[in-house]
C-alpha cells in the first residue's frame, strides 16, 4: 500500500444544503460525546436537508491524538471509506481510556507505542490499520485537517460550526433537537 495511489475519503454525510461541521479530537470525551449523536442528528433534520463533516482536531494534550487521528484518516483510505473510518472513531470513543493517559500525563498507557495503539484500534473496530497507516504522504490529509481548524481560528474540541460560522453556543451536551433547530433556522 505504501507505493500505491490512495484517496482519503471526505468524512462528510448527507447532501443538505444547511452544513454542520463538528471538529472533533476523538480521544476527547465531549467529542466522543458529541459524535455519538451525529446519526441522531441526520435523522432528526434530514440527510436531504443538512451535511455533517467531521474535521479532525488533533491536540497535543491527548498524548496519542497524532497516531489515532492518523489511523482514522488511514481507514478512510480503505474500503468502505468514510464508513470505515466511522467506525474507527466509534470504536475509539467507546474504548477511549485505551487511547488516553491519565490527567493527560500518567497511568496505564505510559508504556504504550504507537504499534499498541494501532493494533487495540484494529482489535476494536476489525478494521486492519497497519499498511494504510504507513502511507507516506498521508500526513498530507492530517495537515489538511489542521490547516482548516486553524483557519477557521478552531483551538479546542468539540467545536461547531454552522454553515461556515463557529458557534459557541452550540455544545455536546445539548440534545440533538437543539442542534436541529439551530441548524435549519
Amino acid at each position: 500500500m505504501t507505493g500505491a495511489p490512495w484517496h482519503a475519503d471526505p468524512l462528510t454525510w448527507g447532501t443538505g444544503p444547511h452544513l454542520f461541521e463538528v471538529f472533533l479530537e476523538p480521544t476527547d470525551p465531549y467529542s466522543a460525546k458529541a459524535f455519538g449523536k451525529l446519526d441522531a442528528l441526520l435523522a432528526r433534520a434530514g440527510a436531504d436537508r443538512i451535511t455533517i463533516k467531521i474535521r479532525l482536531q488533533s491536540q497535543p494534550w491527548h498524548m496519542y491524538s497524532g497516531v489515532v487521528v492518523r489511523c482514522i484518516l488511514a481507514a478512510s483510505t480503505l474500503a468502505g471509506g468514510k464508513e470505515t473510518a466511522k467506525t474507527v472513531i466509534a470504536a475509539v470513543a467507546a474504548h477511549r481510556e485505551e487511547f488516553e493517559f491519565t490527567h493527560h500525563a500518567g497511568g496505564p498507557n505510559m508504556d504504550v507505542t504507537p504499534n499498541t495503539i494501532i493494533e487495540r484500534l484494529e482489535g476494536y473496530s476489525g478494521v486492519q490499520l497497519k499498511a494504510a497507516f504507513a502511507i507516506p504522504d498521508l500526513d498530507r490529509e492530517i495537515k489538511w485537517h489542521c490547516r482548516y481548524a486553524r483557519q477557521n481560528g478552531i483551538h479546542v474540541s468539540p467545536t461547531f460550526m454552522i454553515d461556515g460560522i463557529v458557534r459557541p453556543d452550540v455544545s455536546s451536551g445539548d440534545d440533538v433537537s437543539a442542534w436541529a433547530a439551530k441548524l435549519l433556522a
